[in-house]
């Protein structure tokens, strides 16, 4: 179940390619199919009932360890440790009020800041599976919203939009995504979904926590022009960009994924193509996604290089030549 656990958990953070397809059009990704097919196999061979497959997908969903995810991903050293601090804490909390000692005020709500690709979404959803695991939340699902997903046109109705989502997240994790986009100026609704979500925080505070997220400047800004945020949203986990040997680690992690194979020369030029991008679109590089487009970029030069063969190999399908890394005008 660990493998299957890693796709998942990879699709997750990078993303799933676009094109998984090869020269003769079988598709390469991954399911959960053959585990799922065991799980439903084994409780048969046992006498126990047996779910549908979407039940049993669930089942094996949770049966996966949030702190295995965690430290299955690639970098993120000091997030890895704020986060283990941070449950470590919240977990001895918890313990205290169970046994009826006095437990230390703390706000668990979080403002995740940095650049996109960085791993905030992934961080946040399995920190919702931790905070269930421990007892701190009901359910730890992970509702994901921007400033779309919760403001409305017409006066009134944002608070009803809010509403929706904040009663989607309770038991878990209500997590916003460019969360300063909220606070624009002017006549202007996302003030009434700031004041609704608030008011929820304060109402739901045993079993509900929200996580923000955005740029560094513009969250920092957003969180201090208003005291109702600021006095609940104490906690900072700032997601540094990847370093560039990262970033090839994440390269090769899709090669092995979808079975491609990719020399040390060429991966090297892969190293080389990123640290170009990043050079170019320095304020807006994002980081994993980069990698995802890239990947995506050099296996559609190498299914149109084996379009043209006529009877290409299982070894000429895994391999990453060098003018797969180039479209044809870059050549």
């Amino acid at each position: 179940m660990a493998d299957n656990k890693l796709v998942n958990l990879f699709d997750d953070l990078y993303g799933s390619p676009e094109v998984t397809t090869n020269a003769k059009g079988t598709n390469n990704k991954q399911t959960n199919a053959p585990w799922v097919e065991k799980y439903l196999a084994n409780r048969a061979a046992a006498g126990e009932p047996v779910p549908a497959k979407q039940e049993a997908a669930a089942v094996q969903e949770e049966e996966t360890d949030p702190m295995e995810e965690l430290d299955a991903l690639i970098g993120l050293q000091s997030i890895k440790h704020d986060v283990k601090e941070l449950i470590a804490y919240a977990k001895v909390q918890k313990m205290r009020e169970e046994n009826g000692l006095k437990t230390a005020p703390v706000s668990l709500h979080l403002v995740f800041t940095g650049n996109p690709g960085t791993g905030k979404t992934t961080v946040a959803r399995i920190m919702a599976k931790l905070y269930r695991q421990i007892g701190v939340l009901s359910k730890g699902q992970l509702v994901e919203v921007d400033r779309s997903g919760l403001v409305a046109g017409y006066v009134g109705q944002t608070a009803l939009k809010t509403q929706q989502k904040i009663e989607e997240a309770l038991g878990g994790v209500l997590f916003i995504d460019e969360a300063y986009a909220l606070a624009k100026e002017g006549n202007d609704f996302g003030q009434e979904a700031i004041d609704t979500i608030l008011k929820a925080m304060e109402d739901n505070r045993g079993d509900f926590i929200v996580i923000v997220a955005g740029y560094t400047h513009p969250m920092e800004t957003f969180i201090e022009s208003n005291p109702g945020l600021k006095s609940r949203f104490n906690k900072y986990i700032e997601f540094a960009d990847y370093t560039m040997e990262e970033l090839t680690a994440i390269f090769q992690t899709f090669c092995d994924k979808y079975e491609y194979e990719i020399d040390e020369e060429n991966l090297e030029r892969v190293t080389e193509l990123l640290r170009i991008k990043k050079t170019e679109t320095f304020e807006n590089f994002a980081n994993a996604r980069e990698v995802r487009n890239l990947f995506e970029k050099i296996i559609t030069n190498q299914a149109r290089r084996l379009s043209d063969m006529e009877n290409p190999s299982v070894e000429d399908m895994r391999k990453i030549l060098y003018e797969d890394l180039f479209d044809e005008e870059e050549q």
